[in-house]
């Protein structure tokens, strides 16, 4: 026990530092915290790049509160210059941060994450942001206004690109790739594809007018963004390839592309020839690519060679696409990145931290730290530009084509370059020392896949290597699974302590191999039975065996049902005491766990019980495993079955040879058997083949031999059938002969018919020509006559214009001369009017005055005459009343004559209706005439009516007056009325004696003349009416007669007849 205390506590030293690392004495990084302010300066001190691994300041945005948290940072962006730089987070803070100024300020809150960025418009002071709602905003940094909102994804926006110019930019989402107009922010043109395709990305390529669009099929077009016109598709890069592309990159100059994805392995086309070039493959531990950019010198006219890849470990490596080397690397698996912007310029490489902070690195002090020799610790694993060139030749290995991977191009040759890490050579030397257990074939497929051993399998080959039993036995994995995890940074140390494990605590296990150690497991039976038979019986009731309850516990060393603190504290005691005290272990767990043991009664419960984490104080089972060690009875106490812990030999591992060597040995044989079995079956395999393919070359001869005589059968019956149609062409021809034999002679007498018909044609021409040449002299003649004619006529015209002009002129003078006369008529009627009027004012003063004293007898007197001229215009409408009966009378008896006139002419000639009828009308006339005449007649008779009435009206005026005199005799009014009718009539003699002295005046018109014209209108309307009612029965009488005579004589039927085109 003395030996075995200073190893053990040296192992369990180890077990308690295994997984610390040291925290190391160097410089802390810059750190800023933006917090709540809007702006600021970036750094505090001058950041110092070298010290701090390239990282000039770190930048994180804490929120203070009660609870407080980190905003994360999304994306990053870098302007044309590439001395200022964009960032937004996931809450949509929009932060520009001037590297030269130092100053950050806050341009923008769009209160939803951004997806993508781009800070190199045309308009230095703009930029683009897409958001999570799908759209795309432009704001602007200095008065932090929203220039346009451009909406018309229906996706996220993962990409910005912006043209050269800055005024053109491409978003792109997986559906479709927008074109916007950052003059106008109109979307020109839009790039929709299948749904089962998908877009990758589209962007712009530098120093030219190239689209460049890579979709999920791993295809690559090119378009002319003037006309949006396919210019060139890149080809597929290689048969049987299962790269698909996710990430891409683009040189400067525009003529390097590369492309990435879910592999270790690059690919670098050439854009000016479109063929591939060159495949890279980047170290075993980059399984994935997830972004690429281009690191800028300024000295290599844009055709960068350095190249950034970061992969899926979180961690981006910078190389040389060229020689193939790592030049440095930026970030960590404790300190991953999410993403980086590479600046135009160069100087900077802003990255996104997985923990949401945002790292800005000096792209100097990284060269300058990448140029520095590693230290010696890390001489194994790291990559330096200074190494000898032997290293080199380990370091980088430039294969053709076909040599490692087959893969062929359609093109050119493709290189393939390997970045590796160098490794120990030491051990290569003992690659062919694995037993036969290992597969060999299997090591070198993960060591492929992964480019080193997992640090598992690393200790179990050296397992292997030390003894062959452990190559055979499947439970080594597990128990050697929990050292592993503990000292996975030294790997000399974990396979010590495994096979120290192995060989004291795991003595007399590989007796029985292949199956458990059924003598240690009776053991641990025996003490459980002595310390609870209950329990035991209860097991062995429910044929629960000892492999069921404590081989799973020894098998895995306890690493399944405890936790890593457990486990430790659990593994102190195990080393520090005697090696049964593992066994007492197992049993102390067993009995701590009788309760819910007891509670089970299944198989499966048992096994699930014993293989899980189970609630138990670890506590407890280490006292209860002391207990045991002091309560159980030597003759079945394991300890006097096992042996003390001894310690590993120094110089030289102890050999280990506990186990049957005759069943690992069969095993061995059986493994060479079957190795050799599978060879042999191979080589059968490939007989096999060898000879179906010689079958198949047999097969194909034959069926070329009968193809070749069936195509020599068919060439037989082709020419027969050849010389068949020749002999049906040759009679074609000679019909065809024949039948244009007698085309040409139809033809020639078409001609001679043709001539003919010219002849005849030029005779009828001629006589057309005559003729047309009489009716030209005819028409010139008419034309002549004509013209004369016109002359004639212009000259009637002239004199009558002359005359019109004469009689114009007359009637100017006439005109003249009356204006004159009327004038002074004019004149005159005024003065004597002016008189009248005077006297007028003078009577209406006289009747004023004795209107109150006469005007009874006034209305006597106006009774009188009221009656009177009732009486009379009673007595003139009788009289006009009995004349219109009477003329009235008259022609009826005219029209009934004239019907029956016409009744008599219609029986007569039914035949010659429509004569009758234009005699009838010149009848119509005629009477028409006549009736004008009457209508003069009776126009000079109501003219003489009208005479006669106004002489009675006079004459019973007069006798009026008369009258209202012998009333009135004695009163002095009615001799003052009498000379005012003296007067009155004294000057209407004047009145009609003034237009008879003029003789001019056409307007003036006596009261006598005006109602001679209103009698005569109402006659001529009377006369109207008339009229149409005489035609109106006229038609009436043709109407009858029409329908009688269709009755007698019945018009002919014709049959019914139908309109065809």
């Amino acid at each position: 026990m003395r030996a075995a205390s200073p190893a053990a506590a040296a192992v369990g030293g180890a077990l308690r530092g295994g997984g610390e690392r040291g925290s190391g004495g160097g410089p802390r990084m810059e750190s800023s915290d933006l917090g709540g302010r809007q702006q600021g300066p970036i750094w505090h001190r001058k950041p110092s790049p070298a010290a701090r691994r390239g990282v000039i300041v770190n930048i994180i945005h804490s929120v203070k509160g009660y609870h407080s948290k980190t905003i994360r940072f999304l994306n990053v962006a870098f302007d044309s210059s590439g001395d200022s730089l964009l960032a937004g987070d996931h809450q949509g803070n929009i932060y520009v941060f001037d590297l030269n100024g130092n100053r950050f300020n806050l341009v923008q809150r769009t209160m939803q994450a951004c997806t993508a960025l781009a800070f190199n418009l045309r308009r230095k002071t703009e930029f683009l942001v897409a958001l999570a709602d799908y759209s795309i905003k432009c704001f602007d940094i200095e008065t932090k206004e929203l220039v346009s909102w451009m909406r018309g994804h229906d996706s996220s926006v993962s990409s910005i690109s912006v043209h050269g110019s800055g005024r053109y930019a491409i978003t792109t989402s997986t559906d479709t790739a927008q074109l916007w107009d950052l003059d106008t922010f109109q979307r020109k043109r839009k790039l929709n594809v299948r749904q089962s395709v998908g877009i990758q990305k589209v962007f712009f390529l530098p120093l030219s007018n190239t689209i460049l669009s890579c979709f999920k099929d791993n295809s690559v077009f090119a378009w002319e963004f003037d006309t949006l016109r396919c210019k060139y598709q890149l080809p597929t890069p290689v048969e049987g390839s299962v790269l698909l592309y996710k990430v891409f990159a683009v040189t400067r100059d525009g003529r390097i592309f590369v492309a990435g994805g879910k592999s270790n392995h690059l690919h670098l086309w050439c854009l000016e020839s479109k063929q591939l070039i060159r495949i890279i493959q980047m170290p075993a531990k980059v399984r994935a690519v997830r972004h690429l950019e281009f690191l800028t010198d300024s000295f290599d006219g844009g055709s960068n060679q350095v190249l950034g890849v970061l992969s899926q470990d979180n961690i981006m490596r910078f190389i040389n696409i060229e020689t193939c080397k790592l030049l440095f690397d930026i970030g960590s698996h404790e300190e991953g990145i999410s993403t980086a912007a590479i600046s135009p310029n160069g100087r900077y490489i802003a990255s996104v931290m997985a923990n949401g902070s945002l790292n800005l690195y000096s792209v100097q002090a990284l060269t300058q730290e990448g140029n520095k020799p590693p230290p010696p610790m890390f001489k194994a694993v790291e990559d330096s530009s200074k190494c000898t060139s032997e290293a080199n030749k380990l370091m980088m290995r430039v294969t053709s084509g076909r040599s490692e991977w087959p893969w062929k191009s359609k093109g050119s040759k493709i290189q393939t370059r390997l970045l590796k890490l160098q490794v120990n050579t030491s051990l290569e030397n003992k690659e062919n020392e694995l037993p036969g257990g290992l597969n060999k074939k299997r090591l070198r497929a993960l060591l492929k896949g992964f480019g080193e051993y997992p640090a598992k399998y690393r200790t179990l080959s050296a397992l292997a290597h030390w003894s062959a039993i452990f190559a055979e036995t499947p439970y080594i994995p597990l128990l050697a699974f929990p050292f592993v995890k503990l000292f996975q940074n030294n790997q000399l140390i974990c396979f010590e302590v495994v096979a120290t494990v192995v060989v004291n605590f795991c003595q007399h296990w590989f007796e029985y191999f292949p199956n458990p150690p059924v003598n240690v497991l009776s053991m641990l039976e025996n003490v459980l039975a002595h310390h609870d038979k209950e329990l035991l019986q209860h097991l062995i009731t429910y044929s629960v065996t000892s492999q069921v309850y404590a081989w799973p516990l020894l098998e895995t060393l306890f690493s399944e049902v405890l936790t890593r603190e457990e486990w430790l504290k659990v593994f102190d005691n195990i080393f520090s005491n005697h090696p049964s005290y593992f066994l007492m272990i197992v049993v102390a767990y067993i009995i701590c766990s009788r309760a819910p043991l007891l509670h089970c009664n299944q198989t499966a419960d048992f096994e699930y019980f014993f293989h899980h984490r189970n609630n138990l104080d670890i506590n407890v089972v280490i006292k209860e495993a002391y207990h045991l060690m002091e309560a159980t009875p030597p003759d079945i106490h394991p300890q006097h079955m096992l042996d003390d812990f001894i310690p590993l030999t120094k110089g030289q591992y102890p050999v280990f040879n506990k186990y049957p060597k005759f069943i690992v040995d069969y095993q061995t044989q059986e493994w060479e058997r079957i190795r050799q079995d599978e060879i042999e079956y191979l080589r059968e395999r490939q007989l096999a083949h060898e000879l179906e393919a010689k079958a198949q070359e047999w097969k194909a001869e034959d069926e070329a031999w009968y193809r070749k005589q069936k195509l020599l059968k068919e060439a037989e019956e082709q020419k027969r059938k050849m010389l068949l149609e020749e002999e049906e062409k040759l009679v074609e021809q000679r019909q065809r002969l024949a039948a244009v034999k007698r085309e040409l002679k139809v033809k020639e007498l078409q001609f001679l018919d043709a001539s003919r018909r010219r002849f005849l044609k030029y005779q009828q021409d001629q006589r057309q020509m005559e003729l047309k040449r009489l009716d030209d002299e005819i028409a010139r003649k008419v034309s002549m006559r004509e013209q004369e004619t016109a002359a004639t006529v212009q000259d009637v015209e002239a004199r009558r214009m002359e005359l019109e002009s004469q009689r114009q002129l007359f009637e100017q003078h006439l005109i003249k001369d009356q204006e004159a006369v009327t004038q002074e008529m004019k004149e005159e009627v005024d003065a004597r009017q002016r008189k009248v009027d005077l006297e007028d004012r003078l009577v209406q003063r006289l009747m004023e005055i004795d209107r109150e004293e006469k005007q009874k007898a006034q209305i006597v007197a106006e009774e009188n005459l009221a009656k009177a001229e009732q009486k009379c215009i009673d007595t003139d409408w009788r009289l006009q009343v009995l004349h219109k009966l009477r003329r009235d009378d008259q022609d009826r008896e005219k029209r009934y004559e004239e019907i029956a006139k016409l009744l008599h002419d219609n029986r007569v000639k039914e035949a010659e209706l429509l004569k009758a009828m234009r005699e009838a009308e010149e009848k119509k006339w005629e009477e028409v005439t006549q009736k004008k005449a009457q209508l003069e007649e009776e126009q000079k008779a109501a003219a003489a009516a009208d005479e006669h009435r106004k002489w009675f009206l006079e004459d019973k005026m007069n006798d009026a007056l008369e009258l209202a005199e012998k009333l009135q005799s004695e009163d002095g009014y009615f001799e003052r009325l009498r000379d005012l009718k003296a007067r009155r009539t004294e000057r209407g003699i004047e009145l009609q004696q003034v237009p008879r002295s003029g003789n001019i005046c056409l307007n003036d018109f006596s009261a006598s003349e005006s109602s001679s014209h209103m009698s005569l209108d109402r006659r001529r309307e009377e006369l109207a009416c008339q009229e149409r009612e005489l035609m109106a029965e006229v038609r009436r009488l043709r109407q009858k007669l029409t329908s009688r005579a269709r009755t007698r004589h019945p018009p002919t039927r014709f049959p019914a007849t139908k309109w065809t085109p």
